[in-house]
């Protein structure tokens, strides 16, 4: 999630981008073989919004997980590619799965859509066609026990995490932290993001959607869906690869935890 792009750590050398239309069939392939059906819910210059999901029958726990809402980051819509293609989305769960929210962000490389708008920042007032689009989508969806949005910061040089967790659940954060520490950095300082850590890697910011002015997903989330919703952000200074191991990391900690 973090800031804008433009002021880059020294090291940070940015992945082509990723072609929506390439992105979008390679999940739409992956989705059938393993359980899911595809919804598309929206588009967008000509290019589908799309969710995929799998009901499990039986109590199962609802998980929802979301990439792609930055168009320069490339390593969180990849991760939970991957993830899909491995099989880690199996039976212990109903998944929801929104794998490219920003695809015309995506096709330019920017973090914003095609019109200049930071969509992680519009749930509340929805001003953009993705965001309306996929609000409405969401309200057609049960709770969700966890919620985890996956993304990459340019100017971190650590990974870190944000916790929403306004009904004091057992938190997930610190297992995260140390799944993914064996593979990238964690961010140290202090103050991420212009908020201030509660641990090394870990920021539990002000939730309450009243208390915000502009949304993210996450807030949008919190407010209507789910009493847990983590944000993941790998440092997009670091190997594509390795970002991409780090998201996994931390995903695959957080939904082995949920019974």
């Amino acid at each position: 999630m973090g800031t804008a792009s433009k002021n880059l750590p020294v090291q940070a050398v940015k992945a082509a981008p990723l072609d929506p239309a390439d992105f979008i069939a390679r999940c739409e392939a992956a989705a059938g073989p393993a359980g899911f059906r595809i919804e598309t819910y929206g588009e967008i210059l000509g290019c589908p919004l799309i969710a995929l999901t799998k009901r499990t029958p039986g109590p199962r726990p609802r998980l929802y997980l979301s990439a792609g809402m930055h168009g320069d980051e490339p390593a969180a819509p990849l991760a939970l590619l991957e993830m899909l293609t491995a099989g880690v989305f199996d039976d212990r769960a109903n998944w929801l799965l929104c794998p490219m929210l920003n695809p015309t962000g995506h096709a330019r490389g920017t973090r914003e859509n095609h019109d200049g708008r930071d969509l992680n920042r519009d749930y509340k007032d929805q001003l953009s066609l993705e965001s309306k689009a996929h609000a409405r989508w969401l309200t057609r969806q049960p709770l969700f026990e966890l919620t985890l949005c996956l993304h990459e910061d340019w100017e971190s040089q650590g990974f870190y995490l944000y916790e929403l967790n306004p009904s004091q659940r057992p938190s997930l954060a610190e297992a995260m932290i140390a799944a993914v520490a064996p593979i990238c950095p964690i961010e140290q300082s202090a103050i991420i993001d212009g908020r201030p850590a509660a641990a090394p890697g870990i920021i539990r910011p002000i939730s309450d959607p009243l208390l915000r002015e502009n949304w993210p997903e996450a807030i949008y989330l919190r407010h209507h869906h789910t009493t847990l919703s983590y944000t993941l952000e790998s440092p997009s200074a670091l190997p594509l690869a390795q970002r991409i191991a780090a998201l996994r990391a931390a995903t695959e900690t957080a939904i082995a935890s949920v019974k």
